[in-house]
């Protein structure tokens, strides 16, 4: 299927609703500090947000210090979040990243890319999320949802997740940039889902270049032509 890229005012329009239906998006794992974000999205990777805040809401009130997680050690952390998948390999990851970042960062998390990618367990995604979230980066962590959201709408048509990010972050206007990350991804996980999407209760199907939209229950609004 063939979607047509969105237009500046398609886009325009796009994000001023969405803007205007969560005027203060933020991400849905819970943290009070930039490394317990760190070990949060680390913990994310193929789980969901709501498995990894049960584990994380025991963990932290112990230990949400790099020095205070690798004492725990890889067995001891385990203990915390067992319930997450792929816990065996997170635990390592994370244990080995508290020790470079208490020996090379004074347990600071670094706000650059190239060091948050040079801790284990850490992605380009995870990097990116945390310069956003933690440091007001205008950066795009490209998840699922936001792959699917920006292929189905036209919004930014890619074949992989760093095609799609490079679309968004030339496409996106920098008044939206920073908040356009929960934006897409809040508005992937609720709305524009992956099986039956609730195009009758979405805020942009107007501006959507979906071809299939309708049959989803868009509202069949006459799109103005110099759109």
């Amino acid at each position: 299927m063939i979607v047509k890229n969105m237009t500046k005012k398609q886009i325009q329009i796009f994000f001023e609703r969405l803007r205007e239906q969560r005027p203060h998006p933020k991400t849905e794992l819970n943290y009070s500090n930039p490394f317990e974000l760190l070990v949060a999205v680390t913990l994310s990777a193929q789980a969901t947000d709501v498995s990894v805040n049960k584990a994380t809401d025991k963990l932290f009130p112990v230990a949400n210090t790099p020095e205070k997680i690798y004492a725990l050690g890889v067995d001891g952390l385990k203990e915390y979040i067992k319930t997450i998948g792929l816990y065996n390999a997170k635990a390592e990851n994370v244990i080995k990243a508290c020790k470079i970042l208490i020996d090379k960062h004074q347990s600071i998390v670094p706000n650059n890319r190239a060091d948050l990618e040079a801790l284990p367990g850490v992605g380009r995604k995870t990097a990116n999320v945390v310069l956003n979230t933690a440091f007001g980066q205008p950066t795009m962590a490209v998840d699922t949802h936001i792959f699917r959201v920006g292929n189905r709408t036209g919004l930014a048509v890619g074949k992989n997740v760093l095609d799609v990010e490079q679309r968004l972050i030339k496409v996106i206007p920098k008044a939206f940039i920073l908040d356009s990350h929960h934006w897409l991804i809040l508005h992937g996980r609720y709305c524009c889902i992956a099986r039956k999407p609730k195009c009758n209760e979405c805020v942009v199907s107007d501006v959507c270049n979906w071809p299939d939209r309708f049959e989803f229950g868009a509202n069949r609004i006459t799109q103005i032509t110099s759109l």
